[in-house]
């Protein structure tokens, strides 16, 4: 059996935890991060994941993958230069594999309890998938939850239902045949595809055609921009389940959180006895049920029912309940062309790591982290110049044609226009500051002439 991990949701509604550049599945909310947790979760079911990602996750991915003890697992990444929603990531998978193998489809970023319950599904589910269905995961909910969608086994079928209002979904848990729509699925590659050709052929050749074109590396593909814009973004229940005449339901009755929201999130925390859970120490007088995330303690005088999450560069205060809501602030920053929906103060990279102490007008300081053996692109800047001040560990600059080796306590100058390259020799971190210049300091200023990890 194949593991098809989807990683293509930006968690706009957990903002300001989850931003674009790094999205809720690679942050560490609870322990592991969820994909991780569902790397693990899944490890002894299979020896070859697919892992559907935008290209500009894949070392985030990488990152969290060589955290855990996968050996002997293969790993392959098809990575989407605009993610075109999941049933093209699907597809992908399915016109990759064998048409014999049964495929186990998975979101990145829930969290499920009870591990026997959860292996008893995932194996109903491959029985039924080995017989030629396609098998759909319903949750047995536990409260009428209107961020979900529902399923029901019906007399036509498996039958699908949109997320619903509040009297609805107490309609729907009171009925007792209603299920969470986990997003979770089991088929053959070949099933699926077939699918495909009934329901939405002109999909399928996007993709087969966008396949053929990808740029292929050792263990990935990327597919290429102009061919993702062609692709119709739609989701598989659209496109597949609402339609299909060979869905069968795997009735789960693990705990399941698809943690779409604060609220979800507020869940999965402990709580003192006036229901306040926080994930830093917290002081609560005369306040109850709120939610607080923050790295450093917090007190709460007079307060209720709020979610406050504190973060370098940003603060949320949101109502309980009204979390859904937070989208909205990002579609904001975005009309803004604001940093603050793509990156955080710590922007992760292929080669380490990099977080903005101060940014003013005219000028930035930045803490810059090299892996060991790892280096940054051959590159240049129009409208910037740097210093760079090491602080632990060492480097290899590139300044136009000459290298020279630097060490702790030892600094160079980078003149705007100038081709350079810093390198990691070493065994251990290096570390160093990283004071720019210039009329304009945006990420976008950078001209790669070669770079290690194939970025575009």
């Amino acid at each position: 059996m194949i593991v098809a991990v989807l990683c293509g949701g930006s968690g706009t509604r957990l903002w300001p935890l989850s931003r674009e550049l790094m999205p809720k599945q690679f942050v560490s909310l609870i322990n592991e991060s969820l994909f991780q947790q569902t790397i693990l979760r899944n490890i002894d079911f299979s020896n070859k994941f697919f892992i559907v990602a935008n290209d500009k996750h894949y070392f985030l991915a990488l990152d969290e993958i060589g955290k855990i003890d996968a050996k002997n697992k293969e790993f392959n990444y098809i990575l989407e230069s605009v993610a075109k929603n999941t049933a093209a990531a699907l597809l992908f998978v399915a016109l990759s594999a064998n048409n014999d193998d049964i495929i186990l489809a998975l979101p990145s970023d829930h969290i499920i309890k009870n591990t026997q319950s959860y292996n008893k599904a995932i194996l109903e589910a491959k029985d039924l998938a080995d017989k030629g269905n396609i098998a759909v995961f319903g949750i047995k909910p536990t409260f009428p939850n209107t961020g979900y969608g529902y399923i029901k086994d019906g007399k036509n079928g498996v039958e699908f239902f949109e997320k619903p209002d509040n009297d609805t979904a107490k309609q729907y848990v009171d009925d007792g045949n209603y299920y969470w729509n986990s997003g979770m699925f089991c088929f053959k590659a070949g099933i699926l595809i077939d699918e495909f050709k009934i329901y939405k052929p002109e999909l399928l050749n996007q993709c087969k055609q966008a396949l053929n074109t990808a740029i292929k590396y050792d263990n990935f593909l990327r597919i290429k921009a102009e061919d993702c814009i062609n692709i119709e973004e739609i989701s598989i229940d659209y496109a597949i389940m609402e339609k299909s005449k060979k869905l069968k339901l795997v009735k789960a009755d693990f705990k399941w959180n698809d943690l779409g929201s604060f609220d979800a999130l507020k869940d999965e925390y402990p709580k003192d006895n006036n229901n306040n859970s926080s994930s830093s120490d917290l002081i609560a007088i005369d306040s109850t049920n709120n939610f607080i995330i923050s790295n450093k303690l917090t007190a709460a005088v007079g307060i209720n029912d709020l979610i406050v999450v504190d973060t370098v560069d940003s603060l949320l205060i949101s109502k309980v309940g009204e979390s859904q809501k937070i989208k909205d602030v990002v579609k904001i920053l975005k009309s803004n062309n604001s940093p603050l929906a793509q990156i955080h103060s710590t922007a992760y990279r292929p080669w380490g790591n990099y977080s903005v102490l101060l940014d003013a007008q005219n000028y930035k300081i930045k803490k810059i982290v090299v892996k060991p053996k790892k280096r940054l692109s051959l590159q240049k800047h129009f409208h910037r110049s740097e210093h760079w001040i090491v602080v632990s560990g060492s480097a290899v600059v590139t300044l136009g044609g000459n290298e020279f080796f630097l060490k702790a306590n030892e600094s160079t100058y980078i003149p705007m226009g100038q081709i350079h390259r810093l390198e990691n020799p070493g065994k251990i971190d290096l570390i160093m500051i990283e004071v720019q210049v210039g009329e304009y300091l945006g990420e976008d200023d950078i001209v790669r002439l070669e770079d290690d990890f194939n970025r575009q």
